[in-house]
């Protein structure tokens, strides 16, 4: 009898990370992600799990991220009720996220059947801001580093992974075998974050590869920001910026500062952050000084860098101011939430701006827009594209492809298996090619559903 894990998630595909790893009549989840992009990986979302929700034991969090956290409301829902192990930045995040998941789920369900553009009747979220609230009082903190037994027997410790506020690598111990988890990795040289710590040694290794077949250009997120956003000034227009609420929001918010205070794009460009989840994510900054690069007057600053909105009237009044400005709102690939509106709005001006903040699933509007396509489908309706659409290509929160190879490298020993998981197919594919090829050791890409042993 050895420990085996099902892939349930975050295989072949860069989102739905979920890994059910089993021994004997014991399971642990790690990562509870919900499924976006393509319909038929958000179908995913609405069938059921192989294991019922109260047979898994334990949840584990990488971090908050809904494609790691967003699936573990539906969980709790429908019958879960162990402990979910995660660290305090993770905790306060999922707070902040998984009440806003819900809460759009329900606001899209009902703007579908007002307008009758959904091919169910009626509509359903899949949860509500409600069970997402239900949900919260299972998260259990434990900081990095502190070995801990989320099922008895079954040892687990956080190392730091760097990419967004809380974020670990997990290492779990169970049954003679060590397994680490990647979740998503950092950069060494991210503007915001710490860089991930050197992994610890293990017999199997799940490395993500959101960027497993590019590296990341050499200049940075200010070199690329200050030319757009001085043709955008120049000419009056509005620049709709889809962003993360959680990293990338703040990040762009840092750079644009920076350039202003430099005086590389004029001073007087209004800014306004239009997510209430991405402002409250803003000031969690203050209250986990020492987890990211910023120093107490920095994270001060950074809430102080653009107008926040919170309310739907605030949002709603921003359609009837003229630029020059620049919208931040969520999500950011454009699959829900505020940002469509201002999209749906602004798109169709030649004089504006829809400035892409790093890597497009497939299957997403912001991918669409990447693509150059001409008409945007929001809210039922085909919209004109006649925006600048720019693409950054230096946001990105995640390791690119020598960095996750360097990261592999730190650790003490060869594992006996490396599992490449989280990455488009054709990018985790040319990371398990370099591994075989560069540093020798097993790899495979799992298919989705599959089992393997640990």
């Amino acid at each position: 009898m050895g420990v085996n894990i099902t892939f349930l998630g975050g295989a072949n595909t860069v989102t739905g990370s979920k890994y059910l790893v089993r021994y004997g009549d014991q399971s642990l989840l790690v990562d509870c992600g919900l499924f976006q992009g393509y319909k038929q990986l958000r179908l995913r979302n609405w069938t059921p799990l192989p294991v019922a929700p109260h047979q898994v034991d334990a949840v584990v969090l990488t971090h908050a991220h809904l494609d790691h956290s967003g699936y573990l409301p539906l969980l709790a829902k429908e019958g879960f009720a162990g402990h979910v192990f995660a660290s305090t930045g993770t905790r306060d995040l999922c707070r902040i996220l998984l009440p806003d998941s819900g809460h759009i789920q329900e606001e899209d369900a009902l703007f579908a059947n007002r307008h009758g553009f959904s091919k169910h009747s009626p509509a359903l979220a899949l949860y509500t801001r409600q069970d997402a609230l239900d949900c919260l009082p299972l998260i259990k903190t434990v900081e990095t580093g502190i070995t801990f037994q989320p099922i008895q027997g079954w040892r687990v410790t956080f190392s730091s992974a760097g990419h967004i506020l809380g974020a670990c690598s997990v290492l779990l111990e169970v049954a003679g075998r060590r397994i680490l988890f990647s979740g998503d990795l950092g950069r060494p040289d991210d503007t915001l974050m710490n860089p991930p710590d050197h992994a610890p040694a293990a017999d199997t290794v799940l490395i993500e590869s959101t960027y497993g077949n590019r590296l990341h250009p050499k200049e940075d997120i200010e070199a690329e920001l200050a030319p757009a956003l001085t043709r955008l000034a120049s000419r009056g227009g509005v620049a709709v910026v889809p962003v993360f609420a959680v990293g990338r929001a703040q990040a762009l918010l840092h750079a644009i500062a920076q350039l202003k205070e430099r005086g590389e794009i004029p001073r007087s460009l209004p800014v306004f952050l239009d997510s209430p989840m991405a402002v409250h994510t803003t000031h969690l900054f203050e209250h986990h000084l020492g987890k990211h690069r910023l120093n107490a007057h920095a994270s001060r600053a950074l809430t102080h860098s653009a107008t926040m909105i919170n309310s739907t009237d605030e949002s709603r009044a921003l359609a009837g101011r003229h630029g020059p400005m620049v919208i931040l709102s969520a999500s950011g690939m454009a699959t829900g939430g505020r940002v469509l509106h201002h999209l749906a709005h602004h798109a169709g001006n030649h004089r504006n701006m829809i400035i892409l903040t790093g890597f497009q699933a497939p299957g997403t509007r912001g991918a669409t827009l990447a693509s150059g396509a001409k008409t945007l489908r929001i809210h039922g309706r085909d919209v004109d594209v006649q925006a600048e659409v720019v693409q950054l290509q230096s946001a990105s929160a995640h390791a690119d492809a020598n960095q996750l190879l360097a990261w592999l490298r730190t650790m003490p020993q060869a594992p006996d298996q490396v599992y490449v998981v989280h990455g488009d197919l054709e990018a985790s594919d040319a990371l398990r090619s370099r591994i075989q090829h560069e540093l020798g050791w097993r790899a495979m890409v799992p298919e989705h559903g599959s089992t393997w042993p640990s």
